[in-house]
This record gives structure tokens, C-alpha cells and sequence, in this order.
């Protein structure tokens, strides 16, 4: 019998352990017993989240492809096909940033190329620890460099995306990469080892020991020994994946795959069983004719490695010489290394020995599901509670410290390492609200964005989840693209802490109520738990890519004023909130209150309407107003336009002043218009019942804002752009 201590080493449970004995009718041997490690994991298991992830809707009239295979696709017309997915690579980004980040984004490539698509962008959704501590700028350039790294030589432009900084995550930054990518609606390629007799191919790249485990050590926290850790993560060639992706879609092409499937997390093991099980069939394979770049490596081992640039095909007899000769032209290995088969069971010999034996739908389908317990953290109604802090009275010097605040100022310094106009594709550049990618030949286009707010998730979990689809469909409605389907990175701690378990169902169910409402199905995604370093979690950071569909790319706004003497108009209306705000948090040092109140009704009717005017061929500039609210919102428009074009503006309401300046309302939306045609704009939004009204106009080399006849911000666009621009770059030339 397998020994305690063994059953540790594979994060399983004796009860797991027991139920495997069940399943296969006999004890397993150790790389039996590895397998059912990995497939079982949190990583690819669900196995604590399945549970709750039903929850979502996933059907809708894009939806070709829905959760369960490697990527989601949606009919966007004209004989073309989107297919997206977003991933984790969290905990071999700690443990080696640079690897950990490239390989992540290596993985999430042959995700939407499995599939038959070619790439067409990359965004990233980041999370690291304060600047000032010089581990966190460390992991920061390892995962910046790896990202731009892997992506600049593959040949993809990495377009959007977002980076946030809290405490929470100086042991255990998140790094979440979505990538997107186009196909022909009638040439989709699913992991399916149909047709008994077929032939199994291994692709790519050869075998070596890197990535062993590195499923089962993304489901389970960090603790001292996470140097040890380091043979876990995978050793990613860019240059070797673009070969790659050029193979597998000819091969594609000339129709000789039957199914195809990567080998991504849990490797060999994941690739064979998966594809088997999905398609109802057995597999047989030889470990001898695997590649290998090592020596003397055993079964255990060629099963779990994690290497890179590799995939499994399965693939009609008399097609595989055809197919080997495409992989050779790529300077590729392609041998059939076993057969497909109609037994339901894995198969696996070595030296002429069966060393695996079991059946597929065990290893994939009966992984077992928990409802863990789940209850209501203590902190929850303590941190509720907000006592108004005391205004203060130099607002301008507040403006410029939210304007250099890391989670609000510039990021060109992360976006300038990535090659963002490789394919010509990209319309709109980083930094907009949303990415903007133009379909050749096509007067329509894609419209893309990641969004989550960590700090609102962890003050109220469901509203955080709400806002998150929210923002992001605001973010899209700002490029005037009607939002069409939805991947999501789920990371939080550990789901065997029923506080934890708590805020994970409440996300969850934030986001199918918002989802629902907009309309829009989640087509996969990924579930990162045990985020969490020496006992100590992340806040719970739910990210939403949402994917948009832009009816004429020449109609996409600005994201900055494009000239002077233009009415500012406010779709929406300003409340007095605080809770869970940049202001609070920098100025106060509080992170407490009530994230902002959201009607999703009332959210939906201002995206809608903000549409309508793009549509219409009315909106100059379109920005949304989020963290650090109107007056950021405002500035962030001063500092895109070309020009550095300032503004003037005029408000009324009738709540404190710091709240309207700096609190974090939803559901706002600036516009910029020509003076001509503003009253068209308030006719649409007062038809549509819509708040909106004229708060200023464009011009100057300043940013005035006036409050029931006070002006209480008085900047020269210069001077806040210097402080908003070079804050980030600071940390990295000062601190050193």
C-alpha cells in the first residue's frame, strides 16, 4: 500500500487514494498513481470549484464552442470564428519570473492554435507586491521581460491589459494571460482521439524532466521550501512554438488531423487521457519512441513532464507520412508513438513492459467534486464599516499623489517592452480602455479587454464579481463594441478555508448575475486556488476577458481629447461613495467601506446609450471613469490626446467634494463631442433615460475643475502628466 508520505508528495488524500483503488479495481503502481496526482489536481481537476462553476450561462447566439475544451469560440460572421482563453501561471511566476511568465504565455498560445487559429493578440492581467521593497520591482521585470520575451519572438502583439500593486501579493504576484485568436468558422479543430485504429503522433519539441509536478504545485500553497520548487517550472523556446504553430496549421490546412490537443499542464498524462475520454476511445502508446533531450528518463517522468512546444495528434493512417513531412519542413520532430483504440482504457509500455493500465474516463471524468464548506469571514462586517474621513484641504496635492499612484499612473513602461503592432493588426494602441484589433478586408472589428478590481472583491465579494463584468463591458462600450462572450482567471487562496470558500461562491455568483444580465455567456476560464504564501491569501481577484464586436472600426472614439473647444458630457451621475477607492486606500491608508453600489440595469442602459452615439457618428473621445474616479478620469483624457489638450469643468452636485472628485461611482462614461452636436447626445441619453449632461469643454494648457462655483483643481496638464508618467519608471531608476 501506498505509504502517508507518498500520498503528501501527490497532494491526494487516503479517501482519494481509496476511491482510485475502486476505480482501477487494484492498487496503482507510483506513475499510475502520478497520473491520478495531476488529473486530480485543482489545476485540472476543479475538483473544489466545479461545483459552483455551473452557475455561469454558457450558451448564446455566438457560442460555437462553450466550456470544455482548450479554448471558447464565438461566430463573429462572415465565415471567420474568435476563439479566446485566458490562463494562470501564478505560482511558477513567484518561484521563476521570467520562465514562469514566458512559459504562461507559450501555453496560452497553443491553447487558441490547437484549435485552428492563428494568434492575433495577447493581453495581461498582472498583480505584484509595493515597489519600494526590491524583491517585488525583481519578480516585476522577470515577469515583464518574460511576457515581452516569449511574445516579442513568436511574432504576436501583446495589445492591453492591466497591472495593479497591493501588499497582498508580494509573496505571490498572479500573472494572467488571455490570448486571442481567428479561424475559419468551418475549420475548428477539437481534442478528440476519434476513430479506433488511428494513429497517435507526438509533436514538437523533445521531452526533458522541467515542468514534473507542476500541476500538482499550482494546488497547494507556498511555504519555506519553495526554492526546492524550481525543477517545477518549465523552460519555455518561443522561436521552437512559432515552428509550431506554422506546422500545425498547414497540416490543418490540407486536412490531415482528426484531433489535436496540447501538452500543457500535466504534459503526456493530461494530452492522452483527455482526448481519449472526450471522445469515448482507449489510447496505446510506447514511451520509447517518445523524444527525449534527456537520458535515463523513466516512465514517471516522460508521463508528467511539463516541456514545452509540444502536442498530440491523432491522425487517419494512411495521412501520417503527408503530416510527418510538414513537421520535419518546420525542423520539427513527428512520430507516431501508438494507436488509438476502443477499450476506454491508457495503455502505456516501456522496454516492453504495460506500466500503465487504467481507464481514461476514472482519470478525466470521475475526479471527485467537494462542496466545501464555506462561511462568512469575521473581518467582513468590520471592514464594512467606513467612518468619512476628514477632507483635505490642499485637493490639487491629493489630485497629483492619485495621478503617480502605481495602480493609476502610466504603464508604458510595462507596455513599451511589448511589441504591440506585429500583424498590423492593432487599432486602437495600449492604454485605452479596451484593445482595438481590425479584421482585414472588414469594415467591423474585435474589441478586447481584462478587468477586476481586487480591493472590491475583498470588501464584498459578489459586488466585486458584479463590477468586474461591468467595468469590463464598460470598457468596451467606450470603443463602441457590443460585448459578445467572456473567459475569466478566478485566483484566490485556499478553498479548504471555508472563508475562502466563501468569497469564491460569492464571486461566483456576482458574476453569473451580471453576465446574465448583459447577456453574454462564459466560454471557459481558468480557477487559480492556493494563492496564498506562508498562511497568508491573496485578496480574491476574479478577471473578466470579454471579447466585443464593433460594427465600423472608423467610428472607434479616442481614448485622449482630440481638439480643443469640444463640450465634456457625463453619461451617468456622481454619487458620494468612498469604499474600496484608490483615494482612501493612498491618502488614508484604509482599504474599508462598501465598494461602490452597481444597478445593472441602470449600468447596462449607459453602455448602450454610449454605444449608440459612437454608432451614430457622434463621440470624439470616450473614456470610462473608474479607479480614482471622475477627476483621474478626466486627466487620463489630457494626457492621451496628442496635444496634452487641458479642460474645464463645471459641477453642481451636491455631495462632498473629495467624493466627487476622487470617489469610484459606476457606471460613468466622458464623452467628448463636437459643441454642435451635444444636444444630439442629451436627446439620445434622455430618450434612452440616461443621466447626462454638459460639464465642460476642451482647451488650454490646464485642468480646472470647478465645484458650486469654487475651483478646487487648478493644474497645468504638464505638470500632472510628468507625475502620472514617470511615477512607475521612478521605482525602477531611483531604488535600485
Amino acid at each position: 500500500m501506498i505509504d502517508e508520505k507518498t500520498l503528501a508528495d501527490h497532494n491526494l488524500t487516503r479517501e482519494e487514494y481509496d476511491l482510485i483503488v475502486r476505480l482501477i479495481g487494484r492498487e496503482p503502481n507510483l506513475t499510475e498513481l502520478g497520473i491520478f496526482s495531476v488529473m486530480w489536481s485543482e489545476h485540472c481537476g476543479y475538483k473544489s470549484s466545479k461545483v459552483h462553476l455551473k452557475k455561469f450561462p454558457t450558451k448564446g447566439k455566438y457560442v460555437i464552442q462553450g466550456p470544455g475544451e482548450n479554448a471558447g469560440v464565438m461566430d463573429i460572421g462572415d465565415g471567420l470564428a474568435v476563439v479566446f482563453k485566458i490562463e494562470s501561471h501564478n505560482h511558477p511566476s513567484y518561484i521563476e519570473p521570467y520562465q514562469g511568465a514566458a512559459t504562461g504565455v507559450g501555453g496560452i498560445l497553443r491553447d487558441i492554435f490547437t484549435m485552428g487559429a492563428r494568434p492575433i493578440a495577447v493581453l495581461d492581467s498582472l498583480r505584484f507586491g509595493p515597489l519600494d521593497n526590491p524583491k517585488n520591482r525583481a519578480i516585476m521585470e522577470g515577469v515583464v521581460s518574460g511576457i515581452s520575451g516569449y511574445g516579442n519572438s513568436f511574432g504576436v502583439p501583446t495589445v492591453g491589459g492591466e497591472v495593479y500593486f497591493n501588499d497582498c501579493y508580494s509573496q505571490n504576484p498572479l500573472v494572467n494571460v488571455c490570448c486571442v485568436g481567428l479561424a475559419y468558422r468551418d475549420r475548428l479543430f477539437l481534442a478528440r482521439a476519434s476513430g479506433a485504429g488511428n494513429a497517435v503522433i507526438y509533436a514538437g519539441a523533445k521531452t526533458g524532466r522541467d515542468g514534473i509536478h507542476g500541476a500538482t504545485m499550482a494546488s497547494a500553497e507556498f511555504g519555506e521550501d519553495i526554492e526546492h520548487k524550481r525543477p517545477n517550472v518549465q523552460v519555455g523556446d518561443p522561436f521552437k512554438e512559432k515552428l509550431l504553430l506554422e506546422a500545425c496549421l498547414e497540416a490543418m490546412a490540407k486536412n490531415l488531423i482528426v484531433g489535436i490537443q496540447d501538452m500543457g499542464a500535466a504534459g503526456l498524462t493530461c494530452s492522452t487521457t483527455e482526448m481519449a475520454a472526450k471522445a469515448g476511445t482507449g489510447m496505446e502508446i510506447n514511451l520509447d519512441l517518445v523524444p527525449q533531450r534527456e537520458e535515463g528518463m523513466t516512465p514517471y517522468e516522460i508521463m508528467l513532464s511539463e516541456s514545452q512546444e509540444r502536442m498530440l495528434i491523432v491522425a487517419e493512417p494512411e495521412k501520417v507520412e503527408e503530416l510527418k513531412k510538414i513537421f520535419n519542413k518546420w525542423d520539427l520532430d513527428a512520430v507516431v508513438i501508438g494507436r488509438v483504440t476502443d477499450d476506454g482504457r491508457l495503455k502505456v509500455y516501456f522496454h516492453g513492459e504495460l506500466v500503465i493500465d487504467i481507464p481514461v474516463k476514472a482519470v478525466v471524468d470521475l475526479c471527485p467534486a467537494y462542496r466545501r464548506p464555506a462561511r462568512k469571514p469575521a473581518f467582513v462586517n468590520k471592514i464594512s464599516r467606513l467612518r468619512k474621513p476628514e477632507m483635505p484641504s490642499d485637493l490639487n496635492q491629493v489630485f497629483l499623489q492619485l495621478l503617480a499612484s502605481p495602480n493609476i499612473a502610466d504603464k508604458e513602461w510595462v507596455f513599451r517592452q511589448y511589441d504591440h503592432m506585429v500583424q498590423v493588426n492593432t487599432a486602437v494602441l495600449p492604454g485605452a480602455d479596451s484593445a482595438v484589433l481590425r479584421l482585414k478586408g472588414l469594415k467591423k472589428a474585435l474589441a478586447m479587454t481584462l478587468d477586476g478590481n481586487a480591493l472590491y472583491t475583498f470588501l464584498n465579494p459578489r459586488r466585486g464579481g458584479q463590477i468586474a463584468v461591468a467595468e469590463a463591458c464598460r470598457n468596451l462600450a467606450c470603443a463602441g463594441a457590443a460585448p459578445i462572450g467572456v473567459t475569466n482567471c478566478l485566483n484566490f487562496g485556499n478553498p479548504e478555508k471555508p472563508e475562502i470558500m466563501w468569497q469564491f461562491r460569492e464571486a461566483i455568483e456576482g458574476i453569473a448575475e451580471a453576465c446574465r444580465q448583459f447577456e453574454i455567456p462564459v466560454t471557459g476560464g481558468n480557477v487559480s486556488f492556493y494563492n496564498e504564501t506562508g498562511g497568508r491569501p491573496i485578496y480574491p481577484t476574479p478577471v473578466l476577458g470579454i471579447i466585443g464586436l464593433i460594427d465600423d472600426i472608423n467610428k472607434v472614439p479616442s481614448a485622449g481629447f482630440k481638439a480643443a473647444g469640444e463640450s465634456i458630457i457625463l453619461l451617468g451621475e456622481n454619487r458620494e461613495e468612498f469604499g474600496g477607492s484608490e483615494y482612501l486606500r493612498l491618502i488614508f491608508s484604509e482599504e474599508k467601506g462598501q465598494p461602490p453600489a452597481l444597478s445593472l440595469a441602470k449600468e447596462k442602459k449607459v453602455q448602450e446609450c454610449c454605444r449608440q452615439a459612437i454608432r451614430a457618428g457622434l463621440v470624439r473621445t470616450a473614456h470610462d471613469v473608474s479607479e480614482g474616479g471622475l477627476a483621474v478620469a478626466l486627466a487620463e483624457c489630457a494626457f492621451r490626446s496628442s496635444r496634452r489638450i487641458g479642460f474645464r469643468v463645471k459641477l453642481n452636485d451636491v455631495i462632498r467634494t473629495d467624493a466627487l472628485l476622487f470617489g469610484e461611482t459606476q457606471s460613468r462614461i466622458i464623452l467628448a463631442v463636437r459643441k454642435k452636436d451635444a444636444r444630439k447626445v442629451l436627446n439620445l441619453a434622455r430618450k434612452m433615460k440616461v443621466p447626462a449632461k454638459v460639464i465642460g469643454e476642451t482647451g488650454g494648457k490646464k485642468m480646472e475643475i470647478w465645484h458650486r462655483g469654487k475651483k478646487i483643481i487648478d493644474l497645468k496638464v504638464e505638470l500632472g502628466y510628468q507625475a502620472w508618467k514617470n511615477s512607475i519608471p521612478n521605482y525602477f531608476k531611483i531604488k535600485k
